[in-house]
């Protein structure tokens, strides 16, 4: 293996300008692939077509009409939303939204269908219509018939009447979303700006599943925007500051960037979409590329500083690094294509792009910036010195209480390990946005003042044609709707046997008594015929019936909940259903809230595998390359203790692991492992290279490679905890864990690794 490290270093400085030009071309070709990348702001990309709550979702969207909508929140500043201004407000909010891109409905307690009877006659009629003409008198019965329709109340008016809403429905095709979230998102902005311009004494907030969507877009595009300059920067600025040199930095800036945009390129070839996750690549792609540069980097000024000249300097810098470089990318990419294992696919994307950014880099590192650097004018800062006496001293540290550190570490670890059961997978979807982001802020405001965001709609069939008029099933229905209202959960339940009782009402001359089911089927299909011939266009029952009339929808919103608590209301409420609604052929639930839920639980299912086998090629890898099963196998506890450890404290600290958090253990293993190979290298370098004993080749391992390791460490935790800082908390608690495991590991290499190694080689000889 040496002889071939020195050629290959050879070979690399006498080809340096083929090596530079084939570089820049080769990156070109790959990076044009980058024009073909599109954004996918849908929550939908965060299911696969096989999902099988994605499938029950779409299976009730075609049943039905599809739950994509803008929630618009009306505020008024004096809390009385039924005076002449504020309804004349709801009623201009109500007829623009019908121009909408891609509207197909509009629901307000203006155009809500009041129904009535005059004589023998059912009058259907909008509840509000010219609200500046109306008397005293009639706002005052407005109100009454507003508050006192369970339809409305906590659904698009609040108990108090100091808040309502419009409710936007939009048909949209998988196709479409993408490029349609924007315009109906800048269409409904466009409304809301002249009514407010009209009625300033109005509060106006946006929440509801196209404002999801619009969200997730604009966190990637903060993150894109934002956190991609600044991580750039705060790299370049930690490369120029602990490694030294102009040109050094320079160069690892290309290395970097050509890495980014050759990764992101590939991914628009094969047609990877962004999202809030994967738009995340490039800065995760900046911060692990750094770090193979700093290796070469590092061991290139040390070997300046003892005199060599560049060209030589550069050839012993890869001679001494290109397998511990090697091992470290390929255990990184390795980590990261167990993100492919995931049910998420916008993991998988992001996997496999910082795998082609990871592989790519390790490729310029040991040829393109080489070439370039030897062909630069470099001159090394003579500082290190005191870094260098820095490593040994910590060595003789380590050296010295070794037995201590040895017992304390792994008492520490154990102790950390013992809370990894404190954790509980749940996430709560909301939440995956930061507070500053406006559709976090409007929706907490919704939830607060008028209604949940989370639902649940469950599609209750009778089995035969026009079954929902059975009087057996329509009571069924009703004790289901009644049964969820009152658990705690439950904010509203919408049901379609609320329009029943009142017709049977209404063909009972507005006698109150009635207001209850019919309780014959043929005049129930006669209430239901007569008043659906009575609706206007748009606003028929096609949102809570089928078209054969044997089913219909009834849909439960719910407070804020974790996934657990959404998975175990769901399955309370199925069971309730299947014991006490003998009519119910089947019930079938599905909603947005309900597929994060269990998204989260069969990700981690997934990524247990795939972490596994991470686990296992990574090991096999590592006893190869050290041609030490001992040495292999006591590198896995210094590996696999990090993620533990951080569980473990996140455990004591949070206790919450969320979708993703799921991924992290896999994504770091690979990662972390990159300071065991480094350290190790080194050492099997002292043992049989030098001769050394145990504890000189601890001591030639700090000096060699203890700043390199730190740098990198630096440089990965700072690039992780500009991640951190993201809105988007998938991305945040992800940089967030992420830069905790990489920090442990460094701990681990200097406190526990070389303790190991004494004590496991004591009476090791080295030919």
């Amino acid at each position: 293996m040496k002889n071939f490290e020195v050629a290959f270093a050879r070979w690399v400085i006498r080809n340096r300008y083929a090596i530079i030009v084939l570089s820049i071309a080769a990156i070109f070709v790959l990076a044009a692939g980058a024009t073909k990348l599109r954004f996918d702001t849908s929550y939908r990309a965060f299911f696969s077509d096989d999902n099988p709550q994605l499938i029950a979702f779409e299976n009730l969207e075609n049943t039905y009409v599809k739950d994509d909508n803008v929630m618009v929140i009306v505020a008024p500043l004096d809390k009385n939303i039924f005076t002449r201004d504020h309804l004349q407000a709801i009623e201009e909010i109500t007829a623009a939204s019908w121009q909408v891109p891609f509207s197909n409905r509009v629901d307000s307690i203006s155009n809500f269908q009041y129904t009535e009877a005059e004589v023998d006659d059912l009058v259907v009629r909008d509840m509000v219509k010219d609200a500046q003409s109306l008397s005293d008198g009639e706002l005052a019965k407005v109100r009454a018939a507003v508050m006192a329709e369970p339809a409305l109340v906590k659904r698009l008016i609040s108990e108090r009447g100091h808040v309502t809403a419009v409710n936007v429905t939009v048909q949209l095709s998988p196709d479409q979303r993408a490029e349609a979230t924007g315009v109906i998102a800048a269409a409904i902005a466009k409304i809301v700006e002249e009514t407010k311009a009209r009625h300033p004494d109005l509060d106006i907030y946006l929440s509801g599943m196209v404002m999801l969507d619009q969200a997730f877009f604009e966190s990637a595009l903060d993150d894109s925007t934002h956190l991609v300059p600044l991580s750039f920067a705060l790299m370049m600025g930690l490369i120029a500051l602990l490694v030294g040199g102009f040109f050094g930095t320079l160069v690892t800036f290309l290395v970097i960037a050509f890495s980014i945009c050759a990764a992101m390129g590939i991914g628009g070839h094969i047609g990877f979409p962004l999202t809030g996750l994967s738009s995340s690549a490039p800065i995760i792609i900046l911060t692990v590329a750094v770090a193979n540069c700093v290796h070469l980097l590092v061991t290139f000024a040390h070997e300046m500083h003892a005199g060599r000249d560049k060209i030589v300097a550069m050839e012993e810098s890869l001679r001494v690094n290109l397998q511990p470089v090697f091992l470290a990318s390929a255990t990184t990419a390795i980590g990261f294509m167990s993100m492919n294992f995931s049910e998420v696919p916008p993991f998988n994307h992001l996997g496999s792009l910082v795998t082609f950014g990871v592989l790519i880099s390790f490729i310029l590192t040991v040829s393109f910036l080489p070439a370039l650097m030897t062909l630069l004018p470099v001159q090394v800062k003579k500082t290190a010195e005191d870094d260098y006496r820095r490593m040994d001293l910590l060595a003789e540290f380590v050296i010295k209480k070794r037995r201590r550190l040895l017992w304390v570490t792994s008492i520490i670890a154990i102790a950390c390990v013992a809370n990894l059961p404190r954790n509980e997978l749940n996430d709560i979807f909301l939440h995956y946005f930061d507070d500053s982001l406006t559709f976090r802020s409007d929706s907490n405001f919704m939830i607060e003042n008028l209604t949940g965001l989370d639902f649940i709609n469950y599609s209750l069939n009778s089995g035969q044609s026009g079954g929902i008029s059975d009087p057996t099933f329509l009571q069924d229905v009703e004790n289901f709707a009644v049964w969820l209202e009152a658990q705690p959960e439950v904010t509203h339940v919408d049901r379609f046997t609320n329009i029943m009782k009142r017709l049977n009402k209404n063909m009972h001359g507005d006698d109150p008594a009635f207001y209850s089911l019919p309780k014959e089927r043929d005049l129930a299909a006669q209430y239901l015929l007569l008043y659906e011939m009575s609706l206007p266009y748009g606003l028929d029952l096609n949102n809570q019936v089928n078209v054969d009339k044997s089913s219909t929808k009834l849909t439960a919103t719910v407070g804020v909940l974790s996934s657990k608590a959404m998975i175990d209301f769901n399955l309370r409420a199925l069971a309730w259903a299947k014991a006490n609604a003998p009519s119910f052929v089947n019930t079938d639930s599905a909603g947005i809230s309900l597929m994060f839920s269990y998204i989260g639980q069969r990700n981690i299912v997934a990524m247990l595998l795939g972490t596994t086998i991470a686990l296992v090629l990574i090991s096999g890898i590592l006893i190869i390359a050290l041609r030490s099963l001992r040495l292999g196998s006591i590198s896995l506890l210094p590996n696999l203790a990090p993620a533990a450890i951080g569980f473990g404290l996140w455990g004591i600290f949070v206790g919450q692991v969320g979708l993703s958090l799921s991924i992290v253990a896999g994504m770091t293993f690979g990662i972390v492992i990159d300071d065991t190979v480094h350290f190790l290298s080194k050492y099997l370098r002292a043992r049989r290279e030098k001769g050394l004993s145990s504890e000189d080749a601890v001591r030639y391992a700090f000096r060699t490679v203890g700043r390199a390791l730190v740098v990198t460490t630096l440089t990965l935790v700072v690039g992780f905890s500009v991640l951190a800082t993201s809105k988007f908390q998938m991305n945040s608690g992800m940089g967030l864990m992420t830069s905790i495991i990489i920090t442990l590991a460094l701990v681990l290499v200097f406190l526990m690794l070389p303790p190991l190694l004494m004590k496991t080689e004591e009476n090791t000889t080295y030919a």
